[in-house]
């Protein structure tokens, strides 16, 4: 029987990422995993979608609960801040998800906490600032100066979040197996390496 083999995907804002995630995982029919982990923390933890979608994937917040709860001190993991808590029941569910069958999982550190899977492809996608702020700009509708400033402030919530997780260098060679340049390959061809990849394993 063929084992669990797990696509990781680290992404700038605006590079694909997203887009190549859940095309490989239809191709792949594999399920694909991104913002649903949030959910299903969130059901886990028993607090609204809401509340979870302020948590993910923001440095600042991160970063002020900890310190406060260093500060203070802890006794047991329901008394750690909600956003580690999110951290660590999305952990949770990564490693749940990988026993269970292959899938395509887009960010929260997937790569970091899968390392010692064998089986776990961890790519990163990133793309040249034009081509980032078009394509923000197109998906939602905004000015280019907007969509730069969208995409300073989320992928600065991404690298603190990745980085305070793993204490690796977000977007690094040294953090992941392969980086992808999708202003210099096409998205459909990092798709068509991904996909083999994942049939060579």
């Amino acid at each position: 029987m063929r084992e669990n083999v797990i696509i990781a995907i680290g992404r700038q804002f605006g590079s694909g990422g997203h887009e190549i995630g859940t095309k490989l995982a239809d191709r792949l029919g594999i399920p694909f995993f991104d913002k649903k982990l949030v959910n299903m923390a969130a059901e886990q933890l028993e607090i609204s979608n809401i509340t979870a979608a302020t948590l993910d994937e923001k440095a600042l917040d991160y970063f002020l609960a900890t310190y406060n709860a260093t500060e203070e001190g802890l006794s047991d993991e329901s008394e750690l801040p909600l956003s580690e808590q999110m951290y660590l029941a999305q952990s949770n569910i990564i490693l749940s998800l990988a026993n269970k069958s292959s899938c395509v999982v887009v960010g929260r550190c997937a790569d970091y906490i899968l390392r010692e899977n064998e089986n776990c492809i961890n790519v990163f996608v990133h793309a040249e600032d034009e081509d980032k702020t078009k394509r923000i700009a197109e998906i939602f509708q905004i000015s280019d100066k907007k969509a730069r400033d969208k995409i300073k402030k989320v992928d600065a919530e991404r690298k603190y979040y990745y980085e305070s997780h793993t204490g690796r260098a977000w977007g690094s060679i040294d953090s992941h197996q392969i980086l992808f340049n999708s202003s210099l390959l096409a998205i459909e061809d990092i798709i068509d390496i991904l996909a083999t990849m994942y049939e060579m394993k």
